[in-house]
């Protein structure tokens, strides 16, 4: 079975072709040895009439023995070559044949047996499936908020009756005029997770209640959605973190070298495509710098009364992501 294999994938032909050519090789580098040996030999004694002093016996081993070293080496050479050609030949065609193995058996096993891979890359697919959901339902979340609901009919069980209507979404009246926590604002800048995350809604309609952090929270999701027509998800960006103080210096406008470990981001293809959107889109150039001056804005703010664990927490939102990703592109940590 083995042989037929190899007969029908052109291994076994490959390699005894390889073999008889370096042996081929080998025998024509022997015989053109031999027959410079002879007649350089020959010639020095029989033809030579000169005596044999210690340089002149020095140039005839020379002019006998260097060609044959010479042949020697380039047979070894083309040997090498060859048992390389070989190698590279034989690797090839076992990737190829693992990958159609990989695809044919992907294929036949069902949802149950498919190779860890398969569910790895299904998984991811899905995840980047629910984060264009979150998007759109933040889009649409942001144009549907504005319009007037229609009037809610008062629970009978209210002793307020109908004095304390429900705003839009269910936020209660009494809401506004909460101040908006530091776990509710990392929430919000880190939007929902999926379309059920319930907890990630909240936060982000009461953010949208408090008009500095309302202005960052839409700028950050229009660069997020600009982003995510290249393909670029901040769910897929691993940025090195850099530690809470260094974020204090910024966020207290020093600037240089020193704060150059912010721009943490090193996917190069994300980069890549953001620098030339950067360069030839203005409506994208335009909407990356507002992000980037509100970004800035709010971080100053934020800084005063945030312990380094909260501000931790802040730096590695989806917004701070994309904060990097920018800011990085335009030249913020230069």
């Amino acid at each position: 079975m083995a042989d037929n294999s190899q007969k029908k994938s052109g291994f076994g032909l490959s390699d005894r072709q390889s073999a008889e050519a370096t042996r081929a090789v080998d025998r024509a580098a022997l015989g053109i040895g031999i027959v410079w040996l002879l007649l350089s030999a020959g010639y020095f004694l029989f033809f030579s009439q000169d005596g044999l002093d210690g340089v002149r016996f020095l140039l005839i081993l020379m002019v006998v023995f260097m060609p044959v070293a010479m042949i020697w080496v380039a047979a070894m050479a083309m040997r090498a070559a060859r048992i390389m050609e070989a190698e590279s030949a034989r690797l090839q065609a076992a990737v190829d044949a693992l990958r159609k193995a990989y695809v044919t058996q992907s294929k036949a096993s069902s949802p149950n047996e498919q190779l860890p891979a398969v569910s790895i890359a299904k998984k991811l697919d899905e995840i980047a499936a629910a984060q264009r959901k979150t998007e759109t339902a933040l889009a649409t979340f942001t144009t549907v908020r504005h319009q007037n609901p229609a009037p809610l009919a008062s629970d009978p069980s209210d002793p307020n009756g109908g004095d304390q209507p429900a705003l839009a979404l269910g936020t209660p009246a009494e809401a506004i005029g909460q101040p908006l926590s530091t776990a509710q604002l990392i929430r919000a800048l880190n939007f929902p997770e999926t379309a059920d995350d319930s907890e990630g809604f909240a936060a982000l309609r009461r953010a949208l209640k408090d008009r500095p952090t309302a202005q960052l929270v839409q700028a950050s999701q229009d660069v997020l959605t600009l982003l995510s027509q290249d393909g670029i998800y901040m769910d897929d960006l691993r940025p090195d973190l850099a530690r809470p103080e260094l974020w204090r210096r910024f966020a207290q406008g020093e600037r240089g070298r020193v704060i150059a470990a912010l721009g943490g981001v090193r996917d190069r293809s994300s980069l890549a495509l953001t620098n030339a959107r950067m360069k030839k889109d203005p409506i994208f150039r335009d909407a990356t710098h507002h992000f980037l001056r509100l970004y800035d804005k709010a971080l100053a703010q934020f800084e005063k009364t945030a312990s380094d664990e909260e501000l931790a927490d802040y730096t590695m939102t989806r917004t701070s992501r994309a904060f990097m990703l920018l800011g990085r592109v335009a030249g913020t940590f230069d």
